[in-house]
């Protein structure tokens, strides 16, 4: 038993030894080199300024959607709304009461049914927090190249091979 702690104490003290050599050498982490993510420039270890926030979109309107269920974004800013367990200041105009005075589309009926589909009468607390589905619209450029197909694309697609 004496031996086994010796050999676990030792090895302790080899990977602290080889810990603190790496940090003071310099880590693969800390390499300039290092490849780049999403943000660009630097490895993790630094901090670089962050890139500027998109802008809210230009062109009003509804957007399209690209698939079914897809989420609808918001299409104005919503800097500065209280959507916590206490408010939810999207409701002051997507509620079904405020809605039609306020010229806004009211919340789907989805949002009133619990996970068993069963019809509440005010949004299910699954479906209260708006931005954990929906963004606002912003004009920001992809992080990413994206080469993703429309359902409308696909099955027109599907239809032109059938022929």
């Amino acid at each position: 038993m004496k031996l086994f702690g010796a050999l676990l104490g030792g090895l302790l003290v080899a990977v602290l030894g080889l810990a603190m050599a790496t940090e003071r050498t310099g880590s693969s982490a800390q390499d300039p080199s290092a490849p780049d993510g999403l943000r660009k420039g630097g490895s993790f270890q630094q901090t670089l300024p962050a890139p500027p926030m998109a802008g809210q979109a230009r062109e009003a309107g509804r957007e399209t959607r690209n698939y079914p269920e897809q989420p609808p974004v918001i299409p104005h800013s919503i800097r500065g709304y209280q959507v916590d367990t206490r408010v939810n200041q999207c409701l002051d105009c997507h509620s079904r009461s405020t809605a039609i005075r306020a010229g806004a589309p009211m919340v789907s009926v989805t949002h009133f049914m619990d996970r068993n589909q069963q019809v509440l009468a005010a949004v299910s607390p699954g479906r209260y927090f708006c931005t954990q589905c929906h963004v606002p619209k912003t004009d920001a450029a992809p992080l990413v190249e994206n080469d993703f197909r429309t359902v409308d694309e696909v099955l027109r697609d599907l239809a032109r091979e059938r022929r």
